[in-house]
């Protein structure tokens, strides 16, 4: 049983190796040789285990493994009112050790007026949460964080005639955001994660140069994402627990940004209005540890050591080693031990196997165990 509030001494970010069984139901679903009933069944059966995993390996929190969705942001950004998908698609070149990988998802258009006209997975969220409860874990629900709605298309892919400027549009997405927070703290949710690539991202020199083609202010978006994340979660009730997790991309064991935190770190650690950071620090593509000074105190930082991309296990004195290292930076207290990111931010799932999964999932629980007791 847990003793204090999340995010925890060992967490993990959300997502999980989707099983054989369900990969197969989706495929015949989306043929129309399994009706939504059927679907709905066999993915209960699969959270219904992965809930049972997490428990297993001593995990202080559970999530469903994301296993309701295709992707970790779009299932969500798609069900809030006023956004569509749009003609065309986008394309993003996901780079790894073997070379690379392009990854094509379909366009957004910012097409109406953006509302929340129900909560999104507020039925998802009850169901594993019912299975958590009996357990003693606590469900963690992931979502996306609303710069996600405005980072790959930015402001062309909002319709003139429906936000002649911009701001009005963030008015109603934080908005819609804030009505989210409250239904799902309504329904019991006290640890909600907002995932957010963006502010990763703007720390790579390319990532910023495509934002200024795009007619961006580079140089300060993560600022003004940051403001209004500040907006969608004022007013949280006070025992909704809220991270944010911050990666480079996650695709297939491949990853579409590198750099340190440096360039974000004074305004997203001083200022975004957050209980913890989950920060990816599995390789030299991160960078090292000293943006951390930045962390004031009450806040968490759980720091993403083991990486979800290469099945090859970490050692635990290399882990405790480098949880020293970012103790000079922030005090051990505020520390927390996690994989970077999660192990299927899609359907396809990265590049390691069930067994993989499991034994990361356990060395982050026996290495947080024999830091902090």
């Amino acid at each position: 049983m847990h003793d204090r509030l999340p995010p925890f001494r060992a967490d993990h970010v959300g997502s999980l190796l989707r099983p054989p069984q369900l990969l197969e139901a989706r495929q015949r679903h989306a043929a129309g040789q399994l009706d939504a009933a059927g679907l709905r069944a066999v993915e209960d059966d699969a959270v219904r285990e992965v809930v049972a995993l997490q428990q297993e390996v001593g995990l202080p929190a559970a999530t469903d493994g994301e296993f309701r969705r295709s992707s970790w942001h779009m299932d969500f950004i798609y069900r809030l009112g006023g956004i569509t998908q749009a003609n065309g698609s986008i394309e993003v070149h996901f780079d790894n050790e073997q070379g690379g990988v392009d990854f094509t998802a379909a366009a957004l258009a910012v097409a109406g007026p953006v509302r929340l006209e129900e909560p999104i997975f507020a039925d998802d969220f009850a169901f594993t949460k019912a299975l958590a409860d009996e357990t003693g874990m606590v469900t963690k629900l992931t979502i996306p964080s609303p710069s996600m709605v405005h980072y790959r298309g930015g402001r062309a892919a909002i319709d003139p005639d429906v936000y002649a400027d911009e701001e009005p549009f963030w008015a109603d997405l934080t908005a819609a955001y804030r009505d989210e927070l409250q239904a799902l703290a309504e329904r019991g949710c006290r640890y909600l994660q907002l995932d957010d690539t963006s502010l990763a991202y703007l720390n790579d020199p390319l990532q910023r140069a495509r934002i200024a083609e795009m007619g961006g202010d580079a140089e300060h978006q993560h600022e003004h994402y940051i403001r209004h994340l500040n907006e969608a979660v004022a007013d949280r009730p006070r025992d909704l627990r809220v991270t944010t997790h911050l990666c480079r991309g996650n695709f297939r064991s491949s990853w579409a940004a590198t750099g340190s935190y440096d360039f974000v770190a004074e305004a997203l650690f001083s200022e975004l209005d957050v209980d913890g950071f989950f920060l990816e620090f599995d390789d030299e593509r991160s960078g090292g540890f000293e943006p951390l000074r930045y962390v004031p105190p009450g806040k968490q930082v759980v720091l993403g050591l083991i990486t979800t991309k290469r099945p090859e296990l970490e050692s635990k004195d290399d882990l405790k080693r480098r949880v020293d290292e970012a103790s000079r930076f922030v005090p051990i207290e505020q520390l927390c031990l996690s994989p970077q990111c999660g192990f299927s931010s899609t359907v396809d799932g990265n590049s390691l196997t069930f067994d993989d999964q499991r034994a990361k999932l356990e060395l982050v629980v026996e290495t947080a165990q024999e830091i902090w007791g």
